[in-house]
């Protein structure tokens, strides 16, 4: 349900930070292998923000908080393919737009415009060519486009109340999606039934999903896309999956749960390091505390629980201090989730990081995806891991620096441990905060209760 008010407010917000019109681009779906065959539509999500529906091939112009509305009406043989679709007139209504007009319109008022690029290439060009200069997110521009990223980052980074309505539908969806995947587990041969099971209950809510879905028993493999595998009794599989609502909100739910119903003595093991440092992670959430903080937190914590077992050797905050952590916990705790499942990085580092801040070149750090302070109304994932990745324990350099730090001997009693990552989005609050995926069980025991089911 799209709620004006709502839209209007956004809007009118935007006004009070920036004294300049800007013009915002839907975007346009590519076609895959012939001109109207087309991959899904998704509209860029600022444009998304303050216009409400998924427009395509549209742009939106505001200025002093009031809103044009630039796009075609239906041609006239579209009704045979596509059946009736809303007149621009229509569409104006329902958003609450000051005029509406057709697309060319746009070209005679772009004078002094500021604008964000889109992410698809035919799109990005007509920017370019309408607007007859380069387009760019770098971060160091202090020109008008820079200052409207800056105001929308300013507005994206907290949600109102119909943001969080929807983060929260896309969030419950995704949960069931979630339970429904684990107790089909043992049915299923090959992780693509899994997914099967996941993504068609996403797909029967009217929804998406936000991402491509990880669904793999190859866990190490951080961001896996292929779902050939077959399962096996012993291993465990890793399932990445989140629904997105019609309006375009995101959610991103990991857990990790043994195929064969039982978690093995070794992967219970790891499977509890992890989860001590999820929860002591969002236990220390609340406004003010810098989410690099929350990071290192969950840093410390695995070392602790690698050092308890044998794994590393040393103490944890010297472990950590040295990055020895990050040969099993490369990335980052986590990022924001609002509109996109990693909220406003079409903008770079712009959104993640506080005006000053910079990435790290630290191997513990370098992928952390947000390192600001917590406001309430942030919405963020906590989703630390622990993997055996090939790539990172075989590393020449790696292994010199890190060799007196790791019992490799010890490491070898956990092979049947790959990668297991447990991630929950997380609603920062005036005093602490709301885990929104609280009724998807995190605990060993309960998830194998589940599969007993």
């Amino acid at each position: 349900m799209i709620n004006i008010n709502t839209l209007k407010n956004r809007r009118e917000k935007l006004a009070s930070l920036i004294h300049f019109p800007i013009v915002l681009w839907s975007g346009k779906s590519a076609s895959k292998n012939f001109k109207a065959n087309h991959y899904p539509f998704r509209a860029s999500s600022h444009f998304l923000y303050f216009a409400g529906i998924p427009l395509e091939n549209a742009a939106i112009r505001l200025e002093n908080g009031k809103l044009d509305l630039f796009m075609d009406n239906p041609s006239s043989d579209s009704t045979l393919w596509h059946g009736e679709m809303p007149t621009r007139e229509d569409i104006a209504v329902q958003i609450g737009v000051n005029n509406a007009y057709p697309l060319e319109a746009l070209k005679d008022t772009i004078d002094g415009v500021a604008t964000i690029p889109v992410q698809d290439i035919f799109t990005y060009e007509k920017q370019k060519a309408i607007l007859q200069r380069p387009l760019s997110i770098n971060q160091e521009s202090k020109d008008i486009d820079h200052q409207l990223m800056k105001a929308i980052i300013s507005l994206r980074l907290t949600h109102d109340e119909i943001a969080l309505k929807e983060i929260k539908k896309a969030v419950d969806v995704s949960v069931e999606a979630h339970k429904m995947g684990i107790k089909s587990t043992k049915k299923c041969s090959t992780e693509a039934e899994v997914r099967a099971v996941m993504e068609s209950y996403i797909i029967s809510q009217n929804m998406t999903c936000a991402y491509n879905s990880i669904v793999t028993v190859n866990g190490e493999i951080l961001h896996n896309e292929t779902y050939h595998n077959l399962l096996k009794s012993g291993d465990l599989l890793l399932a990445d999956v989140g629904a997105e609502t019609a309006l375009g909100w995101a959610s991103d739910i990991t857990r990790t749960w043994p195929v064969n119903g039982q978690f093995s003595s070794s992967q219970r093991d790891i499977y509890d390091v992890v989860l001590a440092a999820h929860d002591a992670c969002i236990e220390k959430m609340k406004p003010g505390i810098e989410y690099r903080d929350i990071h290192l937190l969950g840093a410390k914590i695995m070392a602790e629980g690698l050092v308890n077992l044998g794994i590393l050797k040393g103490h944890p905050e010297t472990l950590v201090e040295k990055d020895a952590h990050a040969v099993f916990f490369p990335h980052g705790i986590g990022h924001l989730l609002g509109l996109d499942v990693h909220d406003m990085e079409d903008l770079g580092d712009l959104a993640g990081y506080q005006e000053g801040r910079t990435r790290s070149d630290r191997f513990g750090l370098g992928y952390l995806r947000l390192d600001r302070p917590l406001k309430a109304g942030m919405v963020v994932t906590i989703e630390p891991g622990f993997y055996q990745v090939p790539a990172i324990l075989n590393h020449p350099q790696f292994k010199e620096k890190y060799n007196k730090d790791i019992n490799w001997d010890k490491l070898q009693q956990f092979s049947d441990v790959q990668g297991i990552r447990i991630e929950d989005d997380i609603l920062v609050t005036e005093t602490g905060a709301e885990i929104l995926t609280k009724n998807l069980p995190t605990q060993a025991e309960e998830i194998e209760a589940m599969m007993i089911k």
